[in-house]
């Protein structure tokens, strides 16, 4: 068994106290204000469900940008089309077609509303623009800047970078 030897002036006189325990006294100033900035500074305010909501019915449904596969020379233009977006807890699902250059392909993805991450699954055959089945795109900063995940170690993969259609 551990005892802790307190100095004498941590210890009050009082006979409530047990020799060798420190008093709480919950109604002391300073513990009010050590609890009020434990509470504060630890109770989330943000609702992730409530933004996958406000994302499911705000967030642009077409996006345009460019795909840059790592080692090649030309990036290639995509447009990105959401046919539907569902918000499922924190999560947002989405549903669409994305366009590479001239390979349209489905796509289906989850947007976290919580951290902005993005995993977006091509659902057809892009091997003709260097995406190969069983890769998919990542977001970490929702759409404006994905990476390519490639199936295969020996694929470099690729950079996505989006930005709302004008007029959506």
């Amino acid at each position: 068994m551990l005892t802790l030897a307190l100095p004498a002036a941590a210890v009050p006189t009082g006979s409530a106290t047990k020799p060798g325990m420190v008093p709480f006294n919950p109604g002391s100033t300073q513990v009010r204000s050590q609890l009020e900035a434990v509470q504060t500074d630890t109770v989330e305010q943000f609702d992730p469900v409530a933004r996958a909501q406000a994302l499911a019915s705000e967030l642009p449904r077409a996006w345009r940008g460019s795909y840059l596969a790592y080692g090649s020379g030309a990036p290639v233009s995509v447009q990105l089309e959401l046919a539907a977006l569902e918000p499922v807890g924190q999560m947002v699902v989405l549903k669409g077609t994305m366009t590479l250059g001239s390979v349209s392909t489905p796509v289906q993805g989850n947007l976290n509303a919580k951290s902005d991450q993005l995993d977006l699954l091509i659902l057809g055959d892009a091997t003709a623009v260097g995406l190969e089945p069983g890769g998919s795109f990542l977001g970490l900063q929702t759409f404006q800047l994905s990476g390519w995940e490639a199936p295969r170690l020996t694929s470099p993969g690729g950079k996505l970078e989006l930005s709302p259609a004008a007029g959506s």
